[in-house]
């Protein structure tokens, strides 16, 4: 039973971890982290940059013009070209990562769909949950093609879509499997448990060959997107403008950076 048990939370933990992280490298990689306070609206008129605290609150740029919090912001020629090559990459980027939610979505409701066909006590549990997960898996996706597909980012919509469309199938899949797991050992019937062991072992072992491999194809691409974003960070520390208060434009931000300033401000503080 234990065995069981500890098998299936295995799974899960898979399930969840490889979606969560699906969503998280776009930003965050093993080798570079960066981060963003803004969120990003990308069309045909330019590129929108906006947030809720802190200044500037909105940027936007175009064809090598800049607008700086509702004004037009004067720069170099050479910052113009910066600026422009700023516009493509992340017109490039994002759908690349929109792409890598996808696939992260798309594995996450792979493992899920293992369980379900894995423990699934009879022909109609199985197909009750399949439906349940093919729902839930369409409109993640429809989710993910109405944000960042078209060209919106947004913290709250990605945590969302990882919370809103991976957790109630979870939830769902975890107490139809335990019911069916606590039943057994509540039976005694030890030809059950049996089964149940049998099927954990097959669980880890699919998971294994039809996941995992995915999941490595995934963080691999994940970790190709770490020096365009580099690329961006270097382009934004070269441009010559300069904020009112005489601050450079930073639109992302090196997690190291930003944990020195943290470490600062509490020291500040104190």
């Amino acid at each position: 039973m234990r065995k069981t048990l500890s098998l299936l939370a295995l799974a899960i933990g898979i399930t969840l971890g490889t979606q969560a992280q699906a969503h998280e490298r776009h930003m965050h990689t093993d080798q570079c982290s960066f981060s963003t306070d803004y969120d990003v609206r990308v069309n045909a008129a330019g590129i929108a940059f906006s947030r809720d605290d802190g200044t500037p609150a909105t940027v936007f740029m175009h064809d090598g013009h800049l607008r700086v919090d509702g004004h037009d912001a004067t720069v170099t020629a050479a910052d113009a070209e910066r600026l422009r090559q700023y516009e493509a990459s992340v017109r490039a980027l994002l759908p690349e990562i929109a792409g890598i939610a996808r696939e992260g979505l798309d594995i996450g409701f792979a493992a899920m769909t293992t369980v379900a066909t894995t423990f699934a006590e009879t022909a109609d549990e199985r197909q009750r949950l399949l439906v349940k997960l093919n729902r839930a898996r369409a409109e993640a996706m429809q989710r993910i093609d109405r944000g960042i597909g078209a060209g919106l980012w947004t913290h709250s919509d990605m945590e969302d879509l990882v919370e809103d469309g991976m957790e109630s199938a979870v939830s769902e899949l975890v107490g139809t499997v335990t019911a069916g797991a606590v039943k057994a050992a509540l039976s005694g019937d030890q030809a059950r448990i049996a089964a149940l062991e049998a099927r954990a072992d097959s669980l880890d072992k699919t998971i294994d060959r039809e996941v995992d491999a995915r999941a490595d194809k995934l963080d691999a691409r994940a970790q190709a997107l770490c020096p365009r974003l580099a690329s961006l960070d270097t382009l934004q520390q070269q441009l010559q403008f300069r904020l009112a208060d005489g601050s450079p434009l930073q639109l992302i931000e090196r997690a190291a950076d930003r944990d020195d300033d943290d470490a600062k401000d509490r020291v500040a503080t104190r």
